[in-house]
């Protein structure tokens, strides 16, 4: 599935944010003080072909954050598609709890130039697609399916900052998601420990099964197959910042010919 192949190669870019201006010198600068950042960048490989650059960059502050994830095809795939999507979102932090405000994509090389933005006022994920699409899905999604849902940049922020964690369980939980047309939740499943290895990090990561479960806003063309809703994606999470914060050194989806396995080539941490 085409979309759960790009959801899965972008998840991978959504774990960065950077505080939002508070148009005050006073506060920014004590805000400032308190912000933790993080830069990433990844490489996405369908078995040992390189598919994908993704570069990831910003910083979190103690009650705002803002995120932007950059995706381009490279190697094999760039034979195929020309995709450079940039992603952002900006919002406010309550702990754990991520209360998005703004959130926009552009694919640079696509020719319809569409920006897919998405605001949420009272809580309502609500879209602002120009040009519009021809179809919101069959049947769309409707303002009670889309209220309290997120951004897929900050589903995955919060991830990285302990919202679905439970009890004992590091990952466990559902969390609603609307990416400007699909609906979907996506449910989270603890799978322990795993020792990992990568050119950015190494050590013991948390592992965190997603299951991909569709509401609405698909064409019939479009509906993910159960093979797909069956195969998690799965993320190993390593800490950052004296664990604060955690974010995915490798990820693993089954979507598509081969599956895409993306991992942290370099982390920096300001």
């Amino acid at each position: 599935m085409k979309k759960t192949w790009i959801y899965g190669a972008m998840a991978a870019g959504t774990l960065l944010c950077s505080a939002a201006a508070s148009g005050d010198d006073a506060a920014n600068e004590a805000s400032a003080a308190q912000m933790q950042g993080v830069t990433v960048q990844y490489a996405g490989s369908v078995m040992v072909f390189q598919v994908a650059n993704i570069v990831v960059s910003g910083q979190f502050a103690d009650d705002t954050y803002q995120a932007s994830a950059r995706f381009t095809a490279a190697g094999l795939a760039a034979l195929f598609t020309d995709a450079d999507i940039e992603a952002g979102v900006s919002g406010y932090r309550d702990g754990d709890a991520l209360r998005p405000w703004h959130y926009s994509h552009l694919n640079h090389a696509s020719s319809k130039n569409r920006v897919v933005a998405i605001d949420f006022p009272d809580g309502v994920a609500t879209p602002n697609i120009e040009p519009p699409f021809g179809s919101m899905g069959e049947p769309p999604a409707t303002d009670e399916e889309r209220a309290g849902a997120a951004d897929p940049i900050s589903t995955l922020l919060a991830m990285g900052l302990g919202a679905v964690a439970r009890g004992d369980s590091q990952c466990d939980g559902t969390l609603p998601v609307f990416d400007g047309r699909a609906r979907y939740n996506l449910r989270f499943e603890d799978g322990g420990t795993d020792r990992v290895r990568t050119r950015a990090w190494s050590g013991d990561a948390l592992v965190c099964h997603a299951y991909y479960e569709p509401i609405s806003g698909y064409e019939a063309d479009e509906f993910p197959s159960e093979d797909d809703i069956d195969r998690p994606i799965t993320f190993w999470l390593a800490p950052v910042h004296g664990g604060d914060i955690h974010i995915p050194v490798r990820i693993r989806t089954n979507a598509g010919f081969g599956g895409v396995t993306i991992v942290a080539r370099s982390i920096e941490e300001n």
